[in-house]
């Protein structure tokens, strides 16, 4: 499939990967703000809605054509379909005012971008293992480095994984993430508010490391036109 030019020329190295995203209209709308924030691919994994289906495409605004997606991987040909040296990032759920830092993921954490209103307030998880196997899966989870979303993560190239608001990030996705020394990007939000939406946070997070990678390339830039001293 062919792309538009204007599209293609302001493509970013920023590409986006979506977990067990299974809502059609949420998904039609996260690839709208992908084809907007210039993303240069989008990768979905096995167990996201089909994204050729009506309510994703009606949802989609024309972002099929804009785009290029890349359906029904299995998480193990995912880094094929990814550049070289990439970080990849996710978004996902946590007390906003726990300090960022290196911290464990819990099973099933990662609504996308959801954060839940305080440390008393409950996060929605995957089905609890048996208390035998407890202490090995949380032994096998990575570790992540958390921080909020608009502080400095995207540097070229970089993905984000942004996870279903029924089962979350998977544990492939954060084993993804912890293999390139990606982050947790934290999306902070009042108390009383349990989470966002996963088209929402998809989008905060995609615009942010879209001005993140333009403020860069502007840097770089205007380094390359200082004068060199005679």
């Amino acid at each position: 499939m062919s792309y538009p030019a204007a599209q293609l020329a302001n493509s970013l190295p920023l590409l986006l990967i979506c977990d067990n995203i299974r809502d059609p209209g949420n998904l039609g709308t996260i690839l709208r703000s992908a084809a907007g924030a210039g993303c240069e691919k989008v990768l979905l994994t096995k167990g996201c809605v089909d994204p050729w289906e009506p309510k994703v495409l009606r949802a989609g605004m024309g972002a099929h054509f804009r785009v290029p997606i890349i359906a029904n991987l299995d998480w193990e040909s995912v880094p094929t379909n990814l550049p070289a040296g990439i970080q990849v990032c996710v978004a996902d759920n946590n007390d906003p005012d726990a300090p960022a830092g290196s911290t464990s993921v819990p099973r099933g954490a990662g609504r996308a971008g959801s954060a839940p209103a305080s440390p008393k307030a409950p996060v929605k998880s995957s089905p609890r293992a048996a208390p035998e196997h407890e202490d090995e899966e949380a032994a096998a989870m990575p570790e992540l480095a958390a921080q909020h979303y608009y502080e400095d993560w995207a540097r070229a190239p970089v993905a984000v994984v942004v996870g279903g608001e029924t089962h979350g990030l998977s544990p492939a996705a954060l084993g993804l993430a912890a293999s390139t020394g990606g982050k947790r990007l934290l999306i902070p939000v009042v108390p009383g508010v349990d989470s966002l939406n996963s088209a929402i946070a998809a989008g905060i997070v995609l615009f942010e490391g879209r001005r993140q990678l333009l403020w860069r390339h502007k840097q770089e830039d205007g380094r390359q036109k200082l004068p060199v001293p005679g």
